[in-house]
């Protein structure tokens, strides 16, 4: 239930093989193309797109769109090429295949009206003919009934498809995808997530629709990290059918916050990698920018992210990295501080609080938040909790999530170019080695309040 599309949407994919001209020895390696269309063009979408001063092609391409203003219906999205800076420029290679779907659509906006989107290596050059060619089979595979082939198609390293969704008052739906499992730290979103829904956006045309997108992508993809690596393919999408009555602003709001909120979390439990999800809540700040700063500082932190994968409660390393995050000028923010793990106060008053039971019961706590990085979908919802209070009264606060550093990310990260083709690719994600693999749709409903999630949002 959690996956059924809004009304007025369609989604489909084909599969299809490439041959790299950056690393011919590779072979025919997969591709799916992935498709998402409205049934009518529609003026009603917004998009937020990456701030990494080397965007990729659709990237580029993606903002003339929004600039234009042109009605939009379709969003093409290719996984395994990102298009970023290829040799040959990319824009034209994204074009061609925006050019290739519209046809296949039969769209009256032509390419114009189709956003495209790419994740994958960087660098390499997309596909473009080939992609075209899969074009008229992902128009064919269109389906309206679940955004799940959508989900899925999207996915490189992720180890499961992420859906969530909200119901809107007068019967309207919001269902949102994500895909994102290394090179998490957005300055505005996930690596790529689409929202769709048949309601009726609130007034204020795409301007007042622009602007709730952001406010919530600031809530949630901007107050989370994996690897502290901010991807050059950026891009959240959001599209309205508009065949749903207009919700009240706030309920919109609320619901567009939740679904990010939900797709946020799931991603950071999704990591390459990742045995541990830390959640650090910080309150007392000048500001909630200081406040995410001083949380994002503390989930990037190397030496504290290895830490925690040992299920070592290094105590030292969080305070430190609270410190350098405030410098000589939160000093005020700093006199005050107070920080807890799993509810144990360990700093107060500029003094450390610890004691050989209370180690060993920080250590409890990060175990039991523990989980096999291996397995296609997390096996419970647990965190490390993490609370910085600071000094100064301040009312600026943040909730950041982020993972732990473990062997396995940097396996995954080492095995993932050119290079990796004597080793079997095996980082390429699904199907495209023996390490990552696409579960099956009967491994886990689907159900919109994932494992993944429901502690994160709790």
């Amino acid at each position: 239930e959690a996956a059924k599309l809004p009304a007025g949407f369609r989604v489909g994919a084909a599969k299809l093989t490439f041959v790299p001209d950056e690393a011919p020895l590779m072979g025919d390696l997969p591709m799916t193309l992935t498709l998402i269309c409205t049934d009518e063009p529609t003026d009603a979408y917004a998009a937020v797109f990456t701030t990494n001063a080397f965007p990729g092609a659709p990237i580029l391409v993606g903002r003339k769109r929004l600039q234009g203003g042109a009605p939009l219906q379709a969003i093409a999205i290719n996984n395994k090429v990102s298009n970023v800076f290829p040799s040959d420029g990319g824009e034209e290679a994204s074009e061609a295949v925006c050019a290739a779907v519209a046809a296949a659509l039969e769209l009256p906006g032509g390419a114009a009206s189709v956003l495209p989107s790419s994740t994958g290596v960087i660098g390499w050059r997309l596909p473009a003919a080939e992609l075209a060619a899969a074009a008229p089979s992902a128009a064919g595979a269109l389906q309206a009934e679940s955004v799940l082939p959508a989900a899925r198609g999207i996915m490189t390293t992720d180890r499961y498809p992420k859906v969530s969704s909200a119901e809107l008052p007068g019967g309207g739906r919001l269902v949102g995808i994500a895909k994102g499992a290394g090179m998490i730290e957005p300055n505005m979103a996930t690596m790529l997530c689409y929202l769709l829904t048949d309601a009726e956006p609130p007034e204020g045309g795409r301007s007042a629709l622009q602007a709730m997108l952001a406010r919530s992508v600031s809530r949630s993809f901007n107050a989370c990290s994996v690897d502290g690596d901010e991807s050059t393919s950026d891009t959240v999408a959001l599209v309205s059918s508009c065949r749903a009555p207009r919700p009240p602003a706030d309920a919109f709001q609320a619901a567009l916050d939740e679904v990010c909120r939900d797709l946020a979390a799931q991603v950071v439990r999704n990591g390459e990698g990742t045995r541990h999800v830390m959640r650090v809540t910080v309150s007392g700040a000048s500001s909630d920018e200081v406040a995410r700063h001083v949380g994002r500082a503390v989930v990037n932190g190397p030496l504290f992210k290895s830490a925690v994968a040992g299920n070592d409660p290094n105590v030292g390393r969080l305070v430190g990295k609270v410190g350098q995050a405030l410098g000589v000028g939160g000093a005020a923010m700093a006199g005050g501080c107070m920080c807890r793990i799993g509810g144990e106060v360990i700093f107060e008053n500029g003094r450390f609080a610890l004691d050989g039971e209370k180690e060993k019961r920080l250590a409890a706590h990060l175990r039991s938040a523990e989980m096999d990085c291996g397995l296609p979908y997390p096996p419970h919802g647990r965190v490390v909790d993490i609370e910085v209070r600071l000094g100064g009264g301040g009312a600026g606060c943040a909730v950041v999530l982020g993972s732990d550093l473990t062997k396995e990310y940097v396996e995954i990260n080492s095995d993932y170019g050119p290079e990796a083709c004597g080793r079997g690719a095996r980082a390429l994600g699904p199907a495209w080695g023996s390490r990552a693999r696409e579960p099956g749709t009967g491994e886990r409903p689907v159900d919109g309040t994932s494992v993944a999630s429901r502690a994160l949002n709790g």
